[in-house]
């Protein structure tokens, strides 16, 4: 599978530890997100974009808010002049789920257009 394959998916309702992804599963997932890293404490996915201004900024977290509300499956976002950093993770795995892996593979679909 590539990138384009998660970003034509939607999230599905994943509940409990048995939808979480394997640490091999996420080293694997990962390399098909460029700039997406695990994060620090191993519950979730992440990357920082950098914009020229708050505006597109505003604009990007806007669309990346419309995306996340049709999939029901939010991000945590962390903002500021000209820069946005995003989280996914799936809580109701305890960790990352194939959910966070379609999103993040969303946010590069609306990046790419």
């Amino acid at each position: 599978m590539n990138i384009h394959d998660f970003a034509s998916q939607h999230c599905q309702p994943r509940k409990g530890k048995e939808h979480a992804l394997s640490a091999d599963k996420i080293t694997q997932l990962l390399q098909l997100l460029p700039g997406w890293t695990l994060a620090a404490d191993g519950h979730a996915i992440v990357k920082d974009f950098r914009f020229p201004d708050f505006h597109r900024t505003l604009g990007f977290i806007n669309a990346v808010g419309f995306m996340a509300n049709h999939e029901d499956h939010h991000p945590d976002i962390e903002a500021g002049y000209g820069h946005c950093q995003l989280l996914w993770s799936t809580h109701d795995v305890g960790g990352l789920s194939l959910n966070d892996i379609i999103c993040a593979a969303k946010v590069e679909a609306l990046l790419a257009r």
